[in-house]
């Protein structure tokens, strides 16, 4: 079987979920008015308030949600075969993830772009927001910490990232100046900065950075930690215009055309009838390694990004619904954001279930669960770019390597952002004015301590990152419970939000039960994992117990006529 099948169908899949149901949602559901005065335009700072071109805030929305996420979960979970992720992505695309991004970017600048805990506060509760917040901080932990340790990974395996990654800070501040202080039009500061973009590549090709073993008196693996965190401490508190803005807008033009290179190898490849286009990865693997978990519930806590995810939720409100121009921009930001990690999902899928050549290379590199991962991703996608349109393998494994190098690295920039969102927020909860210079302060000491808890390799990043799956699925499952009770107040349908609500919920409350039990292994306990994760249970329990009681005062109240309770909410933003 050729890989070209899965392709168009499916893109047909996705095609459907964004010119069909997408304007059911907008126009029937969340009845999105272009008359409405966004947060963007009702605080305008020009730091973290800013209206914004909605293809640049798609750029910064879809680089941020996506990391390596979309990439590691689908490479990781076709250890069960092909088929189980790629009904996950596609169908979990239009239906959950689009649903979640659209619906929270709607809910947060209806209500003066207050992040989702904010939210959980008037529509669920304060004792609920409270949990919520504890659940919030968790996630953007281990994002933060986990994606600082993955880029050092890329950094050390594929040297030929190392300057493309960093020139690509210069060419966006430079796009984000052309754009904003000179006043250019944005198609040729584009071109212009794709061009140099690329070039960078290239030239990363011709000159890998490879560290010494002691630089500076640290190694390699603790020096681009270090680089990587005062980077993002840096740029969370720049104004998003000068680096967040066009950084991310660049990637995901940057993304589209290696996906187009990617898409354009397979479908080449398939003409060709190359070896490297060919399925060589079982439909439904029965035959899975030695203590491989069951499928159920554990694919849906695998592939979180590029189905749903409880970070998108995050950034819709944390960051992008402060940026949002026209409130019918919703739609394209949020929708076509997750649209954009479906395809990036779809095409992991493809680079490893044909980008392999043999049953027998797919069998070495799949020997063990949790094997695959983005080194699967570059290798797989190398192969089917060289042998579909002759990219050399070098220059294919740098192009692919940056590609998640950059996706991880603006994903990790916009954590620190939102977690110093989130400690401001919180200190507001018990009238504590932070600034963002402090919040920030606290937290690169707490990444960098999380990080470097267990040596100065960084192996710290990752100690509580195999609670993310869970974690991340079900705080969607309680964003969505916000969205229904915004949406019952409203009169409006909410069983677009609810019916993705109950099944991710069960699914990751599953997951998360499953490995509570595994972290009391009398062989290998873990204590601080299962402590963790029985917080983060008992935090979800207590916020969906909450979540249904504000549904059903919902439904017996008066309809909600006020887009955001003024008297709530302090009209002045954090600062």
């Amino acid at each position: 079987m050729s890989s070209i099948w899965i392709m168009l169908i499916g893109l047909a899949i996705v095609a459907f979920g964004y010119f069909v149901y997408s304007k059911y949602l907008a126009s029937k559901v969340f009845q999105l008015d272009e008359e409405f005065v966004t947060p963007a335009h009702e605080f305008n700072d020009g730091v973290d308030h800013v209206p914004t071109n909605k293809l640049i805030l798609w750029g910064h929305h879809f680089t941020s949600v996506a990391g390596a996420a979309p990439i590691v979960g689908p490479a990781v979970a076709i250890i069960w075969g092909w088929l189980p992720a790629f009904l996950w992505v596609t169908l979990g695309t239009i239906f959950f993830a689009g649903m979640h991004d659209m619906g929270a970017l709607w809910a947060s600048q209806r209500n003066k772009g207050r992040s989702i805990g904010s939210l959980a506060s008037r529509y669920i509760g304060k004792r609920g927001s409270y949990l919520f917040l504890v659940v919030i901080f968790l996630v953007l932990l281990m994002v933060v910490t986990a994606f600082a340790v993955v880029i050092t990974g890329l950094f050390i395996s594929t040297p030929s990232s190392v300057i493309p990654a960093w020139g690509a800070i210069v060419v966006a501040i430079l796009v984000g100046i052309s754009i904003y202080r000179l006043r250019l039009p944005l198609l040729p500061v584009t071109v212009v900065g794709v061009v140099a973009l690329y070039a960078l590549i290239v030239v990363g090709d011709k000159v890998p950075v490879v560290l010494p073993e002691n630089f500076m008196g640290i190694g390699p693996h603790a020096f681009w930690i270090i680089a990587l965190f005062v980077y993002g401490a840096i740029a969370s508190t720049l104004p998003v215009w000068l680096l967040l803005q066009p950084r991310d807008y660049i990637n995901g033009v940057q993304l589209f055309i290696g996906l187009i290179l990617l898409y354009g190898s397979v479908l080449i490849g398939s003409i060709l009838s190359t070896d490297a286009t060919k399925v060589v990865a079982p439909m439904i693997n029965s035959n899975v390694p030695e203590g491989t978990p069951s499928l159920i519930p554990l694919l849906f806590v695998t592939i979180a990004c590029g189905a749903i995810s409880g970070f998108h939720g995050i950034v819709s409100s944390g960051t992008s619904s402060k940026q949002l121009d026209k409130e019918t921009d919703a739609r394209f930001v949020g929708y076509f954001g997750a649209v954009g990690e479906g395809l990036l999902s779809l095409g992991t899928i493809l680079a490893v279930a044909g980008g392999f050549g043999t049953l027998a290379r797919w069998e070495e590199i799949y020997s063990e669960y949790g094997a695959g991962g983005v080194n699967a991703f570059v290798e797989g996608g190398g192969n089917l770019m060289e042998q579909g349109i002759g990219l050399p393998a070098s220059l294919s494994a740098t192009v692919l390597a940056t590609m998640a190098v950059l996706f991880a690295a603006t994903t990790m920039d916009t954590g620190m952002r939102l977690m110093r969102f989130v400690i401001q927020e919180a200190a507001q909860t018990v009238n504590i004015t932070v600034n963002k210079y402090v919040a920030t302060a606290i937290v690169f000491l707490l990444g960098m301590g999380m990080t470097f808890s267990q040596g100065l390799s960084g192996e710290g990043g990752l100690r509580i990152w195999p609670l993310f799956g869970t974690s991340n699925q079900l705080l969607a499952s309680l964003t969505l419970s916000i969205i229904a009770v915004v949406l019952i107040r409203k009169r409006r349908n909410p069983l677009p939000a609810i019916l993705p609500l109950a099944f991710v919920f069960i699914m990751a409350f599953w997951a998360a039960i499953n490995q509570a039990s595994g972290f009391l292994n009398p062989d290998n306990p873990d204590y601080l994992l299962l402590v963790v994760d029985i917080i983060i249970i008992i935090s979800s329990i207590w916020v969906a117990i909450e979540a249904i009681m504000a549904m059903r005062r919902a439904a017996a109240e008066l309809p909600e006529e006020a887009d955001a309770d003024i008297t709530y909410y302090e009209t002045e933003k954090v600062s």
